[in-house]
């Protein structure tokens, strides 16, 4: 692999068979599918870095049917992963799409852990999000990539974008669930002790050499995963700090890109065709303004290479949008606050905190508004349909002792807390009265609030929300703490915490039509040759329904390798 560090080095009449425009998970899987089979490829990326929102995600990749299922449920198939996107969906995609997906996944799954670095791992138990309807399934269907050694990419270990901060521990650490339960069990079990031991002696070791840890998980894992591939391929160019300013279109499609890379312009021929795997729109201030309106820029938690800019080329192609979706993003609650340097850390609560016991959300009435433990994305749909913004998430002092709050990790003492205190982040109340006066919300909706889900604990029933009644609510409660429902628990123990809850989009969900190729369609519904759409710049085909987690990486990287093919396909041709 070339990195290109200046324009000036490529050929007067350099051609590929594949531009792929945007180095997140799925541009860089379709770049080395196209690698894998020996074509030229170019990959273009706007940032410094490689990976995009996919290095900061957790990199689950949810594809029905693998060869990893078999390990942890046996008894899933494809058929009953269609009903349950049938049942979720209905028609707000194209059925064909979706089998589309389901067909190629297994294959796809092999196909990239047979010829590359990329490999994976079924979780023990991951649920499908909606685990309540038919065709459901409590794990098999979300992978998720295998820890990876940073220090096997050498001098390109540099061009993983880094993952958040807030997501690390010990000045760079990354952990995933395991070693996070391993971290909080590590007093109470010698094979925790032993688990947490060898990793933060093995990020000790390595901030002697590195500004950071290199024992990569979760999203990082599966990007440096994807380079790790990359670079073993003669045939593959890296564009870094590089924008695509045009696509030419002739008679049989598309058949030019023109390059910017600081004051370097180059234009090079395209034999087979351009992927756009940019990211979405979401940073397009005007596509933002006319399909997230009323949601701040501030609290998109998401890469910041996603500026829709290659949306406006390929509108001006022809290229249109999906329809019919339930949202035009998916969303998750975010806490705010400024970091020393200046910049904003946008905080996703997806399930260390809000579904726990001795946790409760309210309004500025002090009032419940949506079930704590649903997923996240029908959290940051229920708190725009509710005006619920911002939202408060509300906990006692046990459970922030033994949950953390947002970005105040479990066992905070009173040091650990103070600059969020200091900040505004936290806000602390001696009793529930103290806090609401401090938050500025209703003092007796809030007592009112906490006295019905004290009262919830008990039974282990809530008949506002249903707090806690299907599968994947349960799992990412707390079953150990010994309620009758694992994610109902009183709040009792004075002092009292909260933190304030924004709408963030993590990723869009309404994107270009395509067809069963990924292929760009037109107003009529014809592919314009040479034109692919895949990741979130591909219209989502679960129809803005958060159907299960790595509903976003697993068909970026399926319908990343069917545009691959066919687009090399055409090259050939």
């Amino acid at each position: 692999m070339q990195v290109l560090n200046s324009l000036s080095k490529l050929p007067a009449d350099a051609a590929f068979d594949l531009v792929v425009i945007g180095a997140g998970g799925a541009g860089m899987a379709a770049a080395l599918f196209a690698a894998i089979d020996g074509k030229q490829v170019l990959l273009v990326e706007r940032t410094e870095y490689v990976g995009g929102t996919t290095a900061w995600s957790a990199g689950t990749t949810w594809v029905p049917g693998t060869h990893h299922a078999a390990k942890v449920n046996p008894a899933d198939t494809l058929a009953d992963a269609a009903r349950y996107l049938t049942n979720a969906i209905g028609d707000r995609t194209p059925a064909a799409l979706r089998q589309a997906f389901l067909d190629h996944g297994p294959a796809v799954i092999r196909h990239i852990e047979t010829h590359s670095e990329v490999k994976y791992r079924p979780y023990p138990k991951h649920p499908d999000y909606i685990s309540d309807l038919g065709g459901s399934t409590l794990a098999g269907r979300a992978l998720e990539p295998l820890p990876f050694d940073g220090r096997l990419l050498g001098d390109l270990f540099r061009l993983v974008r880094p993952p958040i901060p807030e997501f690390t521990v010990l000045g760079g650490m990354m952990v995933d669930r395991t070693d996070i339960n391993h971290l909080l069990a590590l007093t109470k079990s010698f094979a925790s002790f032993r688990h947490s031991l060898r990793i933060i002696l093995r990020h000790a070791a390595d901030r002697l050499r590195y500004p950071r840890g290199t024992r990569l998980v979760m999203g990082n894992a599966l990007v440096a995963r994807l380079l790790h591939s990359l670079s073993k391929h003669a045939g593959v160019t890296l564009a870094l700090d590089t924008s695509v300013e045009q696509v030419g279109r002739g008679a049989s499609g598309i058949e030019t890109v023109e390059l910017v890379q600081g004051s370097e312009r180059r234009k090079v021929r395209v034999r087979g065709g351009v992927v756009l795997a940019s990211g979405g729109f979401n940073r397009h201030t005007g596509l933002r303004q006319a399909m997230l309106p009323g949601a701040d820029i501030g609290w998109c938690p998401a890469a910041p290479g996603h500026t829709g800019a290659a949306h406006d080329l390929a509108r001006d192609l022809g290229a249109q949008y999906g329809q019919g979706g339930l949202s035009n993003a998916f969303w998750a609650p975010v806490s705010l606050r400024q970091r020393p340097d200046g910049s904003t850390a946008v905080f996703p609560h997806f399930v260390m905190d809000r579904a726990k016991p001795g946790m409760l959300t309210v309004n500025q009435a002090g009032e419940r508004f949506v079930n704590e433990s649903t997923s996240y994305h029908l959290f940051g749909m229920a708190m725009q349909s509710a005006r619920s913004v911002p939202a408060f998430l509300v906990c006692d002092a046990e459970a922030l002792r033994k949950y953390g709050i947002g970005m105040v990790r479990p066992g905070a003492g009173p040091k650990d807390m103070a600059p969020f205190l200091a900040d505004g982040y936290l806000t602390r109340g001696d009793s529930l009265d103290d806090l609401a006066q401090k938050l500025g919300i209703s003092a007796a909706g809030l007592k009112a609030s906490v006295q019905k889900i004290n009262g919830y604990a008990q039974t282990g029933v809530d008949p506002d929300f249903q707090r806690g009644v299907t599968a994947y609510q349960q799992n990412i409660g707390d079953a150990a703490a010994g309620g009758k429902n694992p994610n109902l628990g009183p709040l009792q123990t004075a002092p009292y915490y909260a933190v304030k809850l924004y709408p963030g989009d993590i990723g869009a969900a309404t994107g270009f039509a395509t067809d069963g190729d990924a292929r760009v369609l037109d107003a009529s519904g014809q592919p314009i040759g040479g034109l692919y759409a895949v990741g979130n710049d591909m219209h989502s085909i679960m129809g803005g329904v958060y159907t299960a987690p790595g509903i976003t990486l697993g068909p970026g990287q399926v319908f990343a390798y069917l545009a691959a093919r066919h687009a090399t396909a055409r090259a050939a041709a």
